[in-house]
């Protein structure tokens, strides 16, 4: 397949006849493009209901249903101000008590009458105004104290009235509304406990693979897993609800029992995806019916990553066991499949290939990388005075640059010179550029060469 031809998905072949050499891989914007598509495809064929959230479990999120009000804003009359509800014209005749917010009201006033109130409070009946403490002095006297205004008082000044932002049924927002911080506040203040928002599609994470520990330090062959602390949270940033992350080791059985009874929309696998005599992927695939979409991408790292339909609305995302490799794999298969999936109903569809929101579309290098001949790479930046910059630690196994990156930049074949703009793939969190001396970076990173994934 070429740049401009058709990207349909390959037929599945025998794993014996199977190959995974460099002319059956995608190009890496295909590829992209490819998963989109899948995503919006599951997505039509996905009955995942909207879900009621607590509030707190909210922020970040869509509505699914318009907001409306289960009550009057404000639910009664209130006091804008600390100072004196009064009743009729002045002078007032002052009352002892005080009326506080949260604390019962006070008896109605009777014209010629005052009594203090703080904000927030519940404004007595037969009251016509509050005056500011500010705005009015009291005249002891033998008997209860006088309170003079001393600026013109109007009928109704500083009473926020009972629906004055709002009346029980109006509408706040509409569905697709994102949910912030003010959001959640103005549900608060609506009545609300829980909002309805559009149920995340359900990953399970596989990891697969005999050498992996799960604590302590490495020792006789064995590593530590990596991806396990690292998928779920990267997966959950994109949208996704991990069901779990399971690990599994080299054992075929095993894994296709877990593919082919998993609950999840997307199964996501790491290791495995190449041809060696413990990576089982593509023989489970084979063995549960599955058809391949992308079988190989042309980048680097992590051009062993896959892509296969399990059935109309279930996909797996097979990522390279290298660590950088996997994160790879994620940007370009993953990502823009749970971008589809997650487009709310009657919402804009992600472009083809997808950008996903707070991704920045391009910048210019400050320093050269080298690239591969035929294949994109993806190389970490750091960014630097309105230019990127590449991180020394770039290759396949490596996390240590990606862990201090700003985005990933997409190098296309043949390597980018200096000045040069590069697309950016943004990662899904927060990104702040470090102080100078905080993060070690390259001079133009060297190539990783063509036996890297």
């Amino acid at each position: 397949m070429t740049p401009g031809q058709p990207a349909t998905p390959p037929a599945p072949a025998p794993a014996s006849e199977r190959g995974h050499g460099h002319h059956r891989a995608t190009p890496w914007p295909e590829a992209r493009a490819l998963a989109a598509r899948a995503g919006a495809g599951a997505r039509a064929a996905a009955d995942r209901p909207p879900v009621r959230v607590p509030l707190g479990q909210a922020l970040g999120r869509t509505l699914a249903e318009p907001l409306r009000a289960l009550t009057d804003l404000p639910s009664f009359d209130s006091s804008a101000m600390d100072g004196w509800a009064v009743a009729g014209p002045a002078p007032w005749t002052v009352r002892e008590e005080s009326v506080l917010a949260g604390h019962a009201g006070a008896a109605a006033l009777a014209p010629g009458e005052a009594v203090r109130i703080a904000t927030g409070a519940r404004v007595p009946a037969g009251a016509t105004a509050v005056v500011r403490t500010e705005h009015s002095r009291t005249e002891p006297g033998a008997g209860p104290a006088l309170l003079h205004p001393l600026r013109e008082v109007v009928p109704g000044q500083d009473i926020r009235p009972r629906g004055q932002e709002c009346a029980t049924g109006d509408a706040l927002l509409p569905a697709g509304s994102l949910v912030g911080p003010a959001v959640l506040g103005l549900a608060a203040a609506a009545g609300y406990d829980e909002i309805a928002v559009p149920a995340r599609p359900r990953v399970e994470v596989l990891v697969l693979g005999d050498e992996l520990l799960t604590a302590g330090l490495p020792h006789e062959g064995l590593i530590r897993d990596a991806l396990g602390p690292m998928l779920g949270p990267w997966l959950t940033a994109l949208g996704a609800e991990v069901l779990a992350t399971r690990r599994i080791g080299d054992d075929a059985e095993e894994l296709y029992e877990a593919v082919t009874t998993s609950a999840a929309e997307l199964v996501v696998t790491t290791g495995g995806t190449a041809a060696g005599p413990v990576d089982h992927v593509h023989r489970v695939l084979d063995k549960a019916g599955a058809t391949l979409l992308v079988d190989g991408v042309k980048v680097r790292p992590g051009h062993p990553m896959l892509l296969a339909r399990l059935d109309a609305g279930r996909h797996l995302v097979g990522l390279p066991g290298n660590p950088l490799a996997a994160v790879s794999g994620l940007l370009t298969l993953a990502a823009p499949l749970l971008a589809a999936l997650t487009t709310p109903p009657g919402g804009t569809a992600p472009p083809s290939p997808p950008t996903p929101p707070g991704e920045h579309p391009a910048a210019p290098l400050r320093d050269g990388v080298q690239g591969h001949p035929h294949d994109t790479r993806l190389v970490p930046v750091v960014r630097r005075h309105g230019s990127v910059v590449p991180l020394r630690y770039n290759g396949p196994a490596m996390l240590r640059g990606i862990a201090a990156a700003d985005a990933m930049a997409v190098v296309p074949p043949g390597g980018a010179e200096p000045g040069q703009r590069i697309e950016l793939l943004a990662l899904p969190w927060p990104t702040e550029p470090p102080a100078a001396t905080a993060t070690p970076v390259s001079p133009p990173a060297p190539a990783q060469g063509a036996c890297s994934t």
